[in-house]
């Protein structure tokens, strides 16, 4: 069992930056792989970006590819997401999700959610 909290989201003009955290509780972080997604009201939970338990393989959507930077800490239970060059479209609830093993892009395959974060991005 892995338990996520998120941290960092707000109010940001556009073109601005923000650094998502997520930090996890347990002593087996490193062995989960880490992603973070994002939901508009009225519209279905999205993929943003998935780290590998080692951080040798990321992945990201192509919406945010070049924009948005995945990262973890094991040594901390905490992954990140820099959020460079934010648009209005970016505006959304992130969260944070763990899965025990490989790196995957699909919100199904995981298994832990955090209780999410505003991000607002003014245009």
């Amino acid at each position: 069992q892995v338990q996520l909290v998120e941290s960092g989201g707000g109010l940001v003009q556009a073109g601005g930056s923000l650094r998502l955290s997520c930090a996890a509780s347990g002593r087996t972080f490193s062995s989960y792989a880490m992603g973070w997604f994002r939901q508009d009201p009225g519209k279905e939970r999205e993929f943003v970006a998935a780290i590998s338990r080692k951080a040798s393989i990321t992945y990201y959507a192509d919406s945010v590819k070049g924009r948005f930077t995945i990262s973890r800490d094991n040594a901390k239970n905490t992954v990140y997401l820099e959020m460079n060059s934010l648009k209005s479209e970016d505006t959304a609830v992130y969260y944070c999700a763990a899965r025990p093993g490989t790196v995957t892009t699909e919100a199904l395959n995981f298994g832990f959610w955090g209780q999410g974060t505003q991000v607002t991005v003014s245009s």
